[in-house]
């Protein structure tokens, strides 16, 4: 997180302790798809576990741009990024993460037939309190 030495220590802690984030992707009709998902925020990133044929990974192939809002609507903290899919092989770095946050394997399928995917959002532009970063 050092290249967000900016953020508010009290943001920084909110992304490190808290478990959901809301998700929102651009179906192909332009209507928008929010959901509640974990993360962790690693490299500057937010690092995402899907399915690879969620809703969610069919959005982002067809239109890359997201929002992200942690749940507190009292202290908001959201962010706008475009979505990298990463199939394969994930970082271990990001794996650990998820195990330790979440006792996951953030790459295990959850469905006989589904892959796993890890969406990476490297944040393009925070809005902290209503007011853009």
């Amino acid at each position: 997180m050092s290249d967000f030495g900016f953020l508010p220590t009290a943001v920084r802690d909110r992304l490190a302790q808290e478990k959901n984030v809301w998700l929102c992707t651009v179906r192909p009709d332009g209507s928008p798809h929010v959901t509640p998902v974990w993360f962790v925020f690693l490299r500057g990133s937010w690092w995402i576990g899907a399915d690879g044929g969620s809703v969610k990974v069919r959005n982002i192939e067809k239109f890359s741009r997201v929002s992200l809002a942690l749940e507190d609507g009292r202290l908001p903290v959201v962010a706008e990024g475009e979505a990298v899919l990463h199939r394969g092989l994930f970082p271990e770095e990001i794996t650990d993460a998820f195990a330790v946050k979440y006792g996951w394997d953030v790459s295990a399928p959850r469905t006989p037939d589904g892959g796993r995917v890890l969406l990476e959002v490297p944040v393009r532009r925070w809005l902290l309190a209503g007011t853009a970063q």
